[in-house]
């Protein structure tokens, strides 16, 4: 264990010491120094936070008072109209809604109207909203482009399947469409590239993948840059974009360098997760992290704690389970992994845990973790300063 390691599991273990896990915190001097260093790689455009990697409306407010941050992505409608109404401005929804309730009161309200930008990128989307309009407030829309690199006349494609539009000239008319019905204004353009923001390029132990993942990168990069600009080229010849938004926690810096783009969406670089550990072009400080309690010593070397099966979200794998953090040195036992009630974990660690001792962990991703705690303790130096509900614990979820 490293001397910092060592003296941040001092730090969260005093901080808690009159808490029973399992609980959660945010290390709020990590959290800001990732926000500085998000900042930083931004190089003056604003960035866009991303609630979904957040999850928690105290820690939002936190860091949208911070310079360098502008406006909130959210994931669903639902959402957007729950943050609009409790103060928060410019919130654009990443992700297309089927949600006609929320339509509904969305078209029927001007403050809702007036703050919120849903995405489209499919005709049917926008009959869904004609059929569930309740007012005439005009709907604020953005367009999503398809990030995804294809090779090989297409037989080949890597990155996310979002968006069905492509090209500058599909775009444009469906910018076109948008602007012939009325009721209706395109006024953004978002594009993530998810197969640059969220892939590390440097798999431990694993050269050979990493040098094709940075060769994948590299000209994905060159390819977007090349056919955004084209995109932005044609759909400002329809419509007037107040924005362009683009990139992710691991693309900032280079998202950035594009002149067509005008922001950022960042998010997860906040609490640093352990799926952005890999990247060779940011390093930063886990924020979020959870305990679990020991309640057994089974043996030498090896301790169980309460539960902690907490698998995040994709295609699942071992990268996909929480990593036991503090102490260092803890693994898990191959045949159990992490449980949903008990979790072994082994290492000559394990000898120096009492029961009822905390384990530290660390998340696959970012605001996932909120989905398991209804509260975040707030942690400054060895105190724990406030307590902040999750999206959760206000009895609110969203997907």
């Amino acid at each position: 264990m490293t001397t910092s390691a060592a003296t941040d599991r001092a730090r969260y273990d005093r901080a808690t010491a009159e808490l029973d896990a399992p609980l959660a915190i945010v290390d709020l001097d990590a959290f800001d120094a990732n926000a500085a260093d998000l900042v930083r790689r931004a190089a003056g455009k604003p960035i866009r936070v991303a609630s979904k990697s957040v999850r928690c409306r105290a820690l939002l407010e936190r860091v949208l008072a911070m310079d360098g941050f502008t406006g909130v992505m959210s994931y669903t409608l639902a959402e957007s109209i729950w943050l609009t109404r409790a103060g928060f401005e410019d919130v654009l929804l990443a992700y297309p809604s089927a949600d006609r309730a929320a339509f509904a009161e969305l078209t029927a309200d001007p403050k809702l109207a007036g703050n919120i930008t849903v995405l489209l990128d499919d005709p049917a989307q926008l009959r869904l909203i004609e059929q569930a309009r309740a007012g005439d407030e005009r709907v604020r829309v953005c367009l999503e482009l398809d990030t995804a690199l294809e090779l090989l006349g297409g037989r080949l494609r890597v990155g996310t399947r979002r968006s069905p539009l492509r090209t500058p000239e599909e775009l444009a008319a469906f910018a076109e469409l948008v602007h012939t019905r009325p009721g209706f204004q395109v006024v953004g353009l978002m594009a993530y590239e998810g197969h640059i923001a969220g892939v590390g390029d440097t798999v431990p132990g694993r050269p050979l993948r990493s040098g094709l993942i940075r060769l994948m990168q590299a000209k994905a990069r060159t390819e977007l840059a090349e056919r955004r600009a084209a995109v932005v080229r044609a759909v400002r010849r329809v419509a007037d974009l107040e924005f362009v938004n683009g990139g992710g926690t691991g693309s900032v810096q280079t998202t950035v360098a594009e002149a067509a783009v005008t922001e950022v969406a960042a998010g997860s670089g906040l609490y640093l997760p352990r799926l952005f550990d890999n990247y060779r072009s940011f390093q930063g400080r886990p924020a979020a992290l959870f305990a679990q309690p020991v309640v057994r010593r089974p043996g030498v070397g090896v301790v169980t704690v309460l539960g902690g099966g907490y698998p995040a979200s994709g295609p699942a794998g071992a990268d996909r389970s929480p990593v036991p953090y503090l102490p260092a040195g803890l693994r898990y036992e191959s045949q159990e992994g992490a449980g949903e009630v008990q979790t072994p974990l082994l290492g000559s660690a394990a000898d120096d845990l009492l029961i009822g001792d905390k384990v530290w962990f660390r998340h696959a991703k970012a605001g996932e973790l909120c989905e398991r705690f209804e509260q975040l303790h707030l942690v400054a130096g060895d105190a724990v300063v406030a307590t902040a509900p999750t999206y959760r614990g206000e009895g609110r979820t969203f997907l």
